[in-house]
């Protein structure tokens, strides 16, 4: 049992008090519905409800697409979660998970308007979780799935992508792999190389690793030049304990550790676990490295450690209170925007990458002063300590949804056209 006296000198204590008022009161929860139409008189009710709700009931029936027209479906996206794989706690279960998704609710909300029903599903197996998104999907116009650990993350994304026809979109995959796929090209850039060129370690093997490798390859990174690293050492063709998922990332090579693999590496990409890289590996990069950080909220090397033996490095953590925060709300809510202002059926590689695109341009922008007001800075360039837009910049707003609408428009899974 926990010590009262002992959890009330912890440093945390404060914070988490805090976070249970603010989840608690002045009534539970993060979020509620809110009424779009008037319901002061009869006559409204009478148009909201019985009688008058049959016609849309007979429009839709006959024609399904004016459900966008006549209901909140073009502006809903579902936030669906199984309860395994929550933040940094693991496998807590479907109902301790919604406090995350409703969590998750509110960034919609906040950055991109996007109204979400949150979901927890209590599945017994990837194929009863599929079944039950399959049968509500009708509701939405967008499914965002929220911690499900790997592997069958994997599995219950490519099958709902099949199987609907709205965009399924798993943020600790994708989301993960746009943020960090814009902060490292620029990062490259100011170090002088280019991700063809560059030897990259990857820490960590799940949903983000792996989907993140995907990207990567897709925008130039070379097959040979990855080095994926798991709990058992480098992920290798000689290995027969490999998922199919881990397969497709695995490399014909004689190094078997991480030390190993961070030798001449001129990237380092972590989503693993706190304090699992040294100083010792740091040294012995390739001259200007990149290190990103990721793993929330203890990274794999801390910044004051990493840079204590380079000073030739460009970092990022997963943290707002280090520079360059990899942080995925820069990305889902305007990628969703953007899929569902066309109607897009999917999100596709194209749209992911020109989201990537837009958050990289962006970062090479002047910042303007509200957003410098908003983090009490009096000034902020691109540069190492600057390689990623900041989230309260009001401009990610104006322009990642139309380059993720415009990619979907010339991918062909748009619906509408951009000015509709």
């Amino acid at each position: 049992m926990t010590d009262p006296e002992n959890q009330a000198h912890h440093p945390d204590a404060d914070l988490n008090r805090q976070a249970l008022d603010f989840h608690a009161q002045p009534r539970p929860g993060k979020i509620g519905t809110l009424i779009t139409k008037p319901a002061v008189t009869q006559h409204d009710l009478s148009l909201a409800y019985t009688p008058g709700v049959a016609e849309p009931v007979r429009r839709i029936h006959a024609e399904p697409d004016l459900a966008y027209s006549y209901t909140n479906k073009g502006n809903l996206v579902a936030v669906i979660t199984d309860g395994s794989a929550v933040l940094g706690l693991g496998n807590v279960g479907a109902l301790a998970g919604k406090p995350v998704m409703e969590g998750k609710a509110v960034l919609f909300k906040r950055f991109a308007d996007i109204d979400c029903f949150d979901i927890e599903v209590d599945a017994e197996s990837p194929q009863a979780f599929i079944e039950t998104v399959v049968r509500i999907a009708p509701t939405f116009g967008g499914i965002n799935l929220e911690d499900i650990a790997a592997p069958h993350c994997f599995e219950i994304e490519q099958a709902l992508i099949e199987r609907l026809d709205i965009p399924v979109f798993h943020d600790d995959q994708h989301g993960t792999a746009i943020i960090i796929a814009a902060g490292l090209l620029n990062a490259l850039e100011l170090q002088g190389k280019t991700l063809a060129e560059s030897r990259l370690v990857v820490l960590g093997a799940g949903a983000a690793g792996i989907a993140g490798v995907h990207l990567l390859l897709a925008l130039g990174a070379q097959p040979d030049n990855i080095l994926c690293v798991d709990r058992l050492g480098i992920i290798h063709t000689g290995r027969e304990d490999l998922s199919p998922y881990k397969r497709g990332v695995a490399v014909a090579t004689d190094k078997r550790t991480l030390a190993e693999a961070m030798v001449g590496a001129d990237v380092f990409i972590g989503v693993s676990g706190p304090d699992l890289v040294t100083p010792e590996m740091i040294a012995a990069m390739a001259p200007r490295p990149v290190v990103f950080a990721l793993s929330n909220p203890v990274p794999e090397i801390r910044p004051d450690v990493a840079l204590a033996v380079r000073d030739d490095l460009v970092m990022a953590t997963g943290r707002s209170d280090y520079p360059n925060q990899i942080n995925n709300v820069l990305g889902f809510p305007f990628i969703f925007r953007g899929a569902l202002d066309v109607r897009a059926s999917r999100i596709n590689q194209a749209m992911q990458i020109a989201a990537v695109e837009a958050l990289r341009a962006l970062a090479r922008e002047p910042v303007p002063g509200d957003v410098l007001d908003a983090y009490g800075l009096k000034e902020l360039h691109f540069g190492s300590d600057y390689i990623i837009p900041k989230p309260f910049d009001p401009r990610l707003r104006e322009r990642v949804p139309v380059a993720v609408a415009r990619a979907a428009i010339d991918s062909g899974v748009a619906r509408l056209s951009s000015d509709h």
